[in-house]
Parts: structure tokens; sequence; C-alpha cells
């Protein structure tokens, strides 16, 4: 029994139906099971809102063929000046044919649109069209930390590779028109309603590159204002400005008061990018970086600020050897400033060893977990074996841990958005393609929790949502 948006009974049919009245909904589900409303413990949604109806989604497309027919058939309805871009959720190991397009297929179902396909972190695909409207050429230089892949003559082929990071990816994908203010908030409703579809009622905004606070922002306020949202949004806001980090948590802290708003927006804290020099972006057809000898002396001043602000904070993070500084790091903030209980987190965590998610239990961290594995396992094998897959991310060493862990996918840019993707990650352990990660998976019940209110403890708001239970929000699937 539900009234004013929160649980007031649960239990046999007689002690809610006791609570009925003249004016009550009585809803008959015929056996069905009842979930609470999925959690996404990081997902893009603001930024991908902004993106969702420019984009053509691969998600779940059984093969090559079928995924080209539909390139071609928005290509032909795309009008001038817009891109078709395909922008995550995808690999070529869902394809029956195993393999990318060519870029000769792109420019044939493609001539004359501009067509970007960013596949993971490592590269993007650009057709002719695409690369004229960039303006890449044979004078135009590499960038730093990317490569534009020339042809026998110096022409840019349309491939560009993300060698060490992704900046050259996003900076491309950048270049891209903007849909108008009205179109952008059409395309954020319609973004909610595919997540709502797929069993989604909350999710936690981890920011993202070009998601300045709070210029991009104005679409989900006009949403909120208007009571249109249709997921429950907490969101952390991501630093812009390289080498100008500190300054931009400053004036946050300054003008945002911690968990603003309501329980349909709130704010939530810092991160996922805290400083730029820490920012390590799994690649794994690309040896492991790292990171910047200036990374500690770069981050020990934000973390500082923020402790002191008392405001969580996440940070991603994908290698052991990454986490190792980083909590050097926190440590050394904590014996001057005590955490003391201040929720924070790693994002990600593929490798992390057991001496170090006892580090993060003694900080009282915890650990958003997502299914960036099922897309690119293949490539973690190839790179460190079998046997290392075994345990990236070592979920059942967290969880046994006793480290608050979350679910979530990290779309919309590598993962999908479909939380039924991760949870058949969690609890088959086998990547998308079907090749086998782990020799056993969780529990139903526990990928479950980990997607329910497990993510609730990452938004401090454990106890209020993720679970039916009397006086909590009556979120439900």
């Amino acid at each position: 029994a539900i009234k004013d948006g929160r649980f007031v009974a649960v239990g046999s049919d007689a002690e809610a139906m006791a609570l009925r009245g003249a004016a009550t909904r009585v809803v008959d589900l015929q056996k069905r099971t009842v979930i609470p409303g999925l959690n996404d413990s990081h997902l893009h949604l603001i930024r991908g809102g902004l993106n969702y109806n420019l984009e053509l989604r691969w998600e779940g497309v059984p093969s090559l063929a079928e995924a080209m027919r539909m390139l071609k058939a928005q290509a032909d309805r795309t009008p001038t000046p817009q891109w078709v871009r395909v922008v995550g959720g995808w690999t070529e190991f869902q394809f029956a044919e195993k393999r990318m397009p060519t870029l000769e297929e792109i420019n044939r179902a493609a001539p004359d649109t501009p067509v970007f396909i960013l596949h993971l972190y490592d590269r993007a695909l650009l057709n002719r069209a695409a690369l004229r409207a960039v303006g890449y050429d044979k004078n135009t230089p590499n960038p730093p930390g990317g490569e534009i892949q020339r042809d026998a003559n110096g022409n840019p082929t349309g491939m560009l590779i993300a060698r060490p990071n992704a900046m050259i990816l996003y900076a491309t994908l950048a270049k891209g028109p903007k849909l108008p203010l009205e179109y952008q908030v059409n395309s954020t409703r319609q973004f909610m309603r595919e997540l709502n579809r797929l069993g989604v009622t909350s999710a936690i905004d981890a920011g993202g590159g070009y998601q300045n606070y709070p210029d991009d922002y104005q679409v989900i306020q006009e949403l909120a204002d208007k009571d249109q949202l249709t997921v429950r949004i907490a969101y952390n806001l991501f630093t812009q400005k390289p080498k100008e980090e500190l300054t931009d948590f400053k004036n946050w802290t300054g003008s945002v008061k911690l968990h603003q708003g309501d329980d349909f927006l709130r704010h939530n804290g810092a991160g996922e990018m805290l400083v730029f020099s820490a920012a390590d972006f799994e690649d794994f057809l690309e040896p492991r970086p790292d990171l910047a000898p200036n990374m500690e002396a770069d981050l020990e001043p934000v973390v500082r600020h923020l402790v002191e602000q008392r405001w969580p904070f996440r940070l991603h993070a994908t290698y052991d050897e990454s986490i190792s500084r980083m909590l050097d790091v926190f440590e050394k903030v904590d014996r001057d400033i005590p955490f003391n209980g201040l929720p924070w987190l790693f994002d990600h965590a593929e490798t992390i060893s057991p001496r170090n998610i006892e580090r993060v239990r003694a900080l009282g961290g915890g650990i958003a977990i997502q299914h960036r594995m099922a897309f690119q396992g293949e490539y973690f094998i190839d790179r460190y074996g079998a046997k290392a897959a075994e345990a990236t991310p070592p979920i059942q060493r967290m969880l046994a841990e006793g480290v608050p862990v979350g679910a979530g996918t990290d779309a919309t840019r590598v993962a999908s958005y479909n939380p039924w993707t991760a949870l058949y990650w969690l609890v088959s352990g086998k990547t998308v393609g079907g090749t086998t990660l782990y020799p056993q998976g969780l529990p139903r019940a526990t990928a479950l929790q980990l997607f329910t209110h497990g993510s609730a403890w990452f938004s401090s708001e454990q106890g209020k949502k993720g679970q039916i239970k009397v006086g909590q929000l009556a979120d439900l699937v």
C-alpha cells in the first residue's frame, strides 16, 4: 500500500487492503514479481539526455549487417547539418561477424551525412563527410594524447586512436552541432522514458566532460521545476578545467549547498573527475598508463578542501597502481583532517587489490562497479590473461570485506545504459559476446541488491529508497 509516494504497508493482502478507501487505485499485477526500482550508481544521465535524440544506439543489435542497415537508414533521415552518432553501448563481440565496421562500409552507407562512431575508450571511426565537418586534413597535427591515423599519402583515414587517453575522441565529438534548447528538453524526457521502460527509477549522475555547472544543467533544472522528471537524480559536480580544479571546487562549495534540491533532483558532492592528472581511463588495447608524477600534488589540495567542507566525493580509478597512489593522498589528508564518516568512493576499480580494498574500508569508502568488462573483457584477457580476468573487478572480495558496493552502467559513452545487461554480467559472469570471465557469478538476489539499496548508499539515501519497506520511497518495477 502506497500513500503520498511512500510505502505505508508491506505484507499480506489483508494488511494492505485494510487501508483501501473509496478513491484508492488498486493494481492487480496478475502474480508478476515486484522489485524495488533500479538505481544506477553511475550514469551520465544529464549529459546523455541532451544528446539522446541525436544518437543511434547499437545496444543488443545481433549482427554488423543489421547495425549497418540501421546506420544507412539513420543517415538517410538525418537533416543537414546534423551528424549520425553511434556513441557507446556496443562492442564488436556482440555481432555474429565478430568484427567492427570498416571505414569503407561506413562511407558506402553514408556518403554525404557526417558519421561519428565511438568504440569504447580506444577509437572512433569518422566517414569522409565527418572528417570534412571537423576540418581534419593532411595538415592537421596529432593532438596531445591522440593519433589521427593516416594513409600512405598522409591524409586522415577516418580512424582516431586514443593513445594514451580518450581526449581526442571526446574533443572531436564535441565539434558536432547541438540540439536547440527545446529539443534538448524533449531528448532528456525521451531518455528518462527509455530508462523507466528498463526499470530504472533512480540514478546518480557522475558529471562528465563538456558538462559545465550550472550552464549545462539548465534542461534538467527546467524539467525538475515543472515536475517532469521521471528518474530521481543525485548529481556530482565534475571539474572542467585542467590546472584550475581547486578553483572550480572552491567556487562550487561556496555557491552550492550540499544535498540542495529534493527527492527528484539533489546535489551529491564532487567528482568523478577531481583533477585531470588523476584520470586513468581504461583502454585494454593499450598498456596501462602511469599517472603523472604531479598527480599527488594536484589531488591533495582538492581532497583537503572537500574534506574540510564535508563534501562527499567520488574518483574515477581503473588500475590498482593508480588506486594505491590515490589512497596515499587520502590517508595523508585523513591524518590532518579526519574523514570521520564522510562518504567517498572509487568508481570502477577493475583491478583493485585485496590490500587496497581493506584501505578503502578503513577510510569508510565505497566502490561503485559497472559492467565495462562486459564490453571489453576479451581485450582484457588478451592483454592480462584469463586468470587475471576472474577478479576484474573483485566484487566478491569487496562484499566479503564489508565495503559498500553499488552497481551501475557508466552509460552512455562506453557501456549500455540497459541495467539488465549489467545484471546479466553480474549473474552469469560473461561478456555480451559470451566469453566467460568469472568461474561463478553473483546470486541473483545479491546482484539485484547492488542495483537497488546497495546504490542508495552512494547518494547518502540508505534507508530512504532501494527496498520495499514501510516508510521508504515507493519506487518499484
